[in-house]
């Protein structure tokens, strides 16, 4: 990829804050952001937005009485473009693109509607348009008054980064100087809950660490859900004010063995992260955000991958699900975020329970990864 992007600016919100410096002093704790919280007739572990994102996305939400009607992952993703775009210096009415996308879209306003008409029989006025897909990369750009395309989309838990690869497209046509791209996950619901512990594979920890992420030794499946909204500033060239900047795109798909599952050595990981590197030479990744959901499967397969096309000299390995859960839509772009700080910080963020890996040299290229239902992986390589 001769042509480089530059990440300008990144914002999110999330159980580890609202802000760079509470994100990054959060990811220095072996704390977790977990809670039991009631869904149904019984608690789960999940970890919701801080009590300061809570506070933002309330005070958004009654700042405009069209907000109220809108689902929580609209408001956090237009609570998470406010800051991505200021901090990039764009301004209220300039031309940007925007895709910011979600696996699982309005859960909790359609769930609220769907039990109200199985109770009534009747239909709120605004349950269809307050409901659809598009409602986020559209109330996103009504709130910031852009001019440019409004892209939203749903590829499982791949979403956020298959919008920086539709961005970067966009930039490197020609057809955009600047693109805001993310995800945004609203999924702490009963029916979304049962849903992940249908398939078993949900998290029934009650130890220190529940989210098992990157546990290679685990011998049941420890995924949680979280919450949040992650979205980065793209732009075209080497910008002076450049946090990161995006060296390699990769992405692949691969025919399933299972509804839910990858391949025993996750083939679609082997050929993203390929693409992804490019002529990169191995030993200048520093290192790797796995997707790592705190599956047995997926954590053990993703990991293969990276051995199939590393060898012996592994870069560090980490993921932040152990410690925020995985949020669908969102988690790539969370990522992100986690390799952009470590990048800016020059600190590599392990996990606790795992391994101990020591960081020998400045980090200057780190390899993101994503992966959701239907094997669509997405690889991203950063740099300084």
């Amino acid at each position: 990829m001769p042509t480089k992007i530059s990440i300008t600016a990144i914002a999110s919100l999330s159980g580890l804050g609202n802000n760079q410096d509470a994100i990054w002093k959060s990811y220095q704790s072996n704390q977790h952001c977990f809670v039991a919280t009631a869904f149904g007739n019984q608690n789960a572990l999940v970890a919701p937005l801080d009590a300061a994102s809570k506070q933002e996305i309330e005070a958004l939400k009654n700042s405009d009485q069209k907000y109220k009607a809108l689902d929580n992952s609209v408001l956090f993703a237009i609570a998470a473009s406010r800051k991505a775009t200021i901090d990039a210096g764009w301004k209220t009415g300039d031309s940007f693109g925007i895709n910011i996308g979600s696996s699982r879209g309005a859960t909790e306003l359609f769930e609220k509607h769907h039990l109200d008409f199985i109770k009534t029989g009747k239909v709120a006025t605004l349950a269809s348009p307050t409901t659809t897909l598009g409602n986020i990369s559209s109330w996103v750009s009504h709130d910031l008054q852009s001019q440019g395309p409004e892209i939203s989309h749903s590829i499982t838990c791949s979403t956020a980064l298959h919008a920086l690869l539709n961005g970067v497209a966009w930039l490197k046509a020609g057809m955009a100087d600047k693109f805001l791209v993310g995800g945004s996950e609203a999924p702490l619901t009963d029916f979304t809950i049962a849903q992940m512990r249908t398939l078993k594979i949900y998290s029934k920890n009650n130890d220190e660490f529940p989210c098992r992420a990157f546990d290679l030794e685990k011998k049941k499946n420890t995924l949680i859900l979280g919450e949040g909204a992650a979205v980065c500033c793209l732009e075209i060239g080497k910008k002076k004010n450049a946090l990161a900047f995006i060296e390699g795109i990769g992405y692949a798909t691969e025919i399933l063995e299972h509804n839910v599952s990858v391949s025993a050595e996750a083939t679609c990981f082997q050929k993203s992260m390929k693409m992804a590197l490019g002529n990169t030479n191995l030993s200048e990744v520093d290192a790797i955000v796995m997707h790592a959901p705190g599956t047995i499967k997926g954590d053990l397969t993703e990991y293969k991958a990276i051995q199939k096309v590393f060898g012996d000299n592994l870069p560090l390995l980490t993921s932040n699900k152990w410690k925020i859960g995985h949020t669908f839509g969102a988690s790539g772009m969370l990522s992100i975020e986690m390799a952009v700080l470590m990048l800016q910080k020059q600190i590599f963020i392990g996990v606790p329970f795992a391994e101990a890996q020591f960081q020998k040299k400045p980090l200057k290229k780190i390899l993101v990864n994503a992966v959701g239902f239907g094997g669509n992986a997405v690889s991203v390589l950063l740099s300084l």
